[in-house]
């Protein structure tokens, strides 16, 4: 499926991926925000070449995210953005395990600039904020106007089961709480696309991260072992541990909270 709508003046583009999460980009006010996977650029690329955008804003520096920039940026010469921290590995053709790639794609190596605090569309000035927890470069945009918000993958689902390996929980929590901290409504998500009660899911999926970190402290605190938590809070066991060989695993969420807790 590939599938192109409206919603709040933003045009979403929807792909789906088998046995994944469904994919989005998105272009409003003439910047596209994320540019999907190398894997299904021969999909996207008729589309960018009947859009109107004269800007790229990428949440980070993941390939599922920036896939299609090289080609942007060879054959459409618009400039391209992202934090400051993911430019070095947005420079290296496919940084990321052979299982990524076969879902993903090989993404070539191309060379965004920084953004800044803010990032100006043809009529709207984008907040930007510095998000981490799913991936150290992790930005969102927020038109504080409007209460729009462009979320990347921070919000993603409302019950994190599996995270990769270099991921963080207390700074996904840290993020999530400062972006709670501004007015937004309707937002953009590049994995479960438009939600029309932003803020109040994005609360919900704080709220449980809380409680799990919450019950991971206490369960370490009363002896039980990683491998005993795990197994107590995270019984089902996704193809994704097996397939990324451990990459993506519920163990690397309760080690992320014990870490955070011993320092």
């Amino acid at each position: 499926m590939f599938e192109v709508y409206e919603r709040e003046n933003v045009t979403c583009v929807e792909i789906e991926v088998p046995n994944m999460p469904d994919l989005y980009l998105f272009v409003t006010d003439g910047m596209l925000v994320d540019t999907g996977a190398k894997s299904f650029e021969t999909k996207i690329i008729p589309f960018l070449q009947e859009a109107s955008f004269d800007k790229v804003a990428l949440t980070h520096s993941h390939e599922d995210h920036t896939g299609t920039a090289p080609w942007i940026q060879r054959n459409l010469h618009i400039p391209i953005y992202i934090s400051p921290l993911g430019i070095e590995v947005c420079s290296l053709t496919a940084p990321y395990p052979k299982y990524r790639q076969a879902v993903w794609g090989n993404r070539e190596g191309f060379h965004p600039l920084p953004i800044g605090d803010t990032i100006q569309s043809r009529n709207i000035e984008w907040n930007v904020f510095q998000t981490p927890g799913h991936a150290d470069d992790h930005i969102v945009l927020l038109d504080e106007e409007t209460g729009t918000l462009f979320s990347g993958d921070l919000y993603v689902s409302p019950k994190t089961k599996v995270i990769m390996r270099d991921e963080s929980i207390p700074q996904l929590i840290n993020s999530i709480r400062m972006v709670l901290t501004h007015d937004f409504g309707s937002m953009f998500c590049c994995h479960a696309g438009y939600i029309q009660d932003g803020k109040r899911k994005m609360q919900r999926k704080l709220d449980y991260l809380e409680n799990l970190s919450g019950e991971v402290k206490n369960l370490y605190e009363n002896g039980l072992s990683i491998e005993e938590i795990d197994q107590k809070l995270f019984r089902k066991k996704y193809p994704i541990t097996f397939v990324s060989d451990g990459e993506w695993d519920s163990l690397h969420i309760i080690t992320s909270v014990i870490d955070q807790s011993k320092s």
